[in-house]
């Protein structure tokens, strides 16, 4: 098993091998905090692609042959291996993507979190039992895997979200392709190692390093009965496009927000602002559902800045591998390049800067870490307009806007609503009307009251409406996406009755 890099360059896993594959392109992992080189990686091709769907539909009858409770036992030896390795890969996810080490370890926490309930939902009924209306009819449903799951996953959460998309697929007997992100493709590696040393059959589970053109070759790939995604709205809203033209096929995509906090004028200001620093800058504001607005009650606006701002001019920007460290580095100098329009763009209109982190002083960067991706909170207030990009837009990073509201909860849910994304939000108000109203008219997938607006459990869906998705790609959920049902009847009888009172008589010329 990988626990270092080397300096070989990694492979592919297709149909039970490790092949350099088709093509003669390369890429690195690279420490964000750092700018070292983790590994070498082949970059696949749709060449690959192809040998590792042939693989993946060849395995899939004698998969599926076998019951659920066989299928889960592969996935039981990959849950004692992520959690005898906790610390170990906790550290990996936290060179490879960035992120400080407390959340590192929890990525491998919730993967194995997600492989004992895909494992453990083995044992557990399926399908229903449906009254009939006719007394000697017996009617229930039943579930059979699609196929081949395509699964494209973001390099946020390299460990745990593969488990969301793949451990379900695999236990309800489909087999998977599988690109992770080509910004953690060590992660990848070490997950592929798992499968192998499981001993899953060969061409059940597959993974193809890669970029963007091998995931696009996974999506239009005709074998390719499921495709799951998590990332940007952008690719997810192609993937829906693409897939959405060929009947039969089909995509559950969860993608960005422009996630908001309600706090209202009945708030403990205390949650309030511990919710919303959590909220903001966790992961360095890297999570589909980090908040970058702040929607506050004039009644208690000045307070929760004046609170809120002094947190972001101090919270601990560093080493992530550090225990007393915030918030780590961005993914990659192109990241921050972005965070520094979206925070120019706010500036264009109109926004009153009340803290500017965005370039770092060199004491507030770690000794050895000069080469990183740094980047600390951009925080502003702005009156609010319909029209402002700054509040529409996703940035995807500790860019936060703060906005000042009067009146009841209605129009802060209305200016909460105000986003053509709708994955996550969260209300803090001591006043379970404010909650209940927040909660029955939010326009969001997952929503949170008196807590941050991070923090998914795997046994709840996880996903958003509007222009943040079109499925739950987690727990029960995916199950809709990577089976198909079959209402079944059956006839105890002799003599064929039918339901609605429909003439169950075959009628002849000349019959009475």
């Amino acid at each position: 098993m990988s626990q270092q890099t080397t300096d070989r360059v990694h492979q592919h896993y297709i149909g039970g091998e490790w092949t350099d594959g088709e093509g003669t392109g390369t890429f690195e992992s690279e420490n964000p905090a750092t700018g070292d080189s983790l590994g070498e990686f082949h970059r696949g091709t749709e060449a690959d692609v192809d040998r590792a769907m042939a693989a993946a539909e060849n395995a899939f009858e004698e998969w599926r042959e076998l019951s659920y409770i066989d299928r889960a036992e592969y996935l039981w030896d990959i849950y004692h291996e992520l959690r005898d390795r906790h610390e170990e890969l906790g550290e990996t996810v936290t060179k490879e993507c960035g992120k400080e080490i407390s959340e590192g370890k929890a990525d491998v926490t919730e993967a194995w979190h997600m492989v004992e309930w895909a494992a453990g939902n083995a044992r557990h009924p399926h399908g229903d039992v449906v009254p009939s209306e006719i007394g000697s009819k017996d009617a229930y449903m039943r579930r059979k895997p699609r196929g081949v799951i395509g699964c494209v996953t973001p390099w946020n959460f390299p460990v745990a979200i593969p488990f969301w998309h793949m451990a379900v697929s695999l236990v309800e007997g489909n087999t998977v392709v599988w690109k992770p992100a080509e910004q953690t493709p060590w992660c990848g590696q070490i997950i592929a190692e798992m499968f192998e040393d499981a001993g899953i059959p060969d061409g059940v589970f597959n993974m193809v390093q890669g970029f963007g053109d091998a995931g696009n070759a996974i999506v239009e790939d005709d074998r390719t009965d499921t495709v799951l995604f998590t990332g940007s709205a952008e690719v997810g809203h192609q993937i829906a496009d693409t897939v959405g033209g060929e009947p039969g096929k089909l995509a559950a995509c969860e993608m960005g927000g422009k996630n908001g906090i309600v706090v209202t004028g009945n708030a403990d200001l205390d949650v309030a602002v511990h919710s919303a620093v959590m909220s903001s800058f966790k992961t360095t504001g890297q999570r589909c559902v980090s908040s970058e607005r702040l929607i506050v009650h004039t009644d208690v606006y000045d307070e929760f800045k004046e609170r809120y701002v002094e947190i972001a001019k101090d919270v601990a920007v560093g080493d992530p591998l550090e225990e007393d460290t915030f918030m780590g580095p961005a993914i990659e100098a192109q990241h921050v390049e972005k965070i520094r329009k979206h925070n120019e763009l706010a500036r264009e209109e109109g926004a009153n800067v009340l803290v500017d982190r965005t370039e770092l002083g060199d004491d507030e960067i770690p000794d050895g870490h000069e080469d990183g991706h740094w980047v600390g909170p951009f925080v502003y207030e702005i009156d609010y307009d319909t029209d402002l990009r700054c509040l529409k837009e996703e940035v995807f990073g500790p860019h936060v806007a703060l906005v000042e509201y009067d009146g009841d909860i209605e129009r802060a849910v209305e200016i909460h609503n105000d986003t053509p994304y709708g994955l996550a939000g969260a209300v803090i108000s001591e006043d379970y009307r404010q909650i209940n109203y927040y909660r029955d008219n939010a326009e969001v997938g997952l929503a949170y009251g008196n807590l941050p607006c991070i923090g998914a459990e795997v046994q709840l869906p996880f996903g958003g409406v509007k222009k943040s998705g079109n499925g739950y790609p987690s727990a029960r959920e995916v199950i809709e996406a990577v089976t198909e049902r079959t209402a079944w009847t059956l006839n105890d009888s002799k003599d064929i009755e039918m339901a609605q009172g429909l003439s169950a008589d075959i009628k002849t010329e000349g019959s009475d």
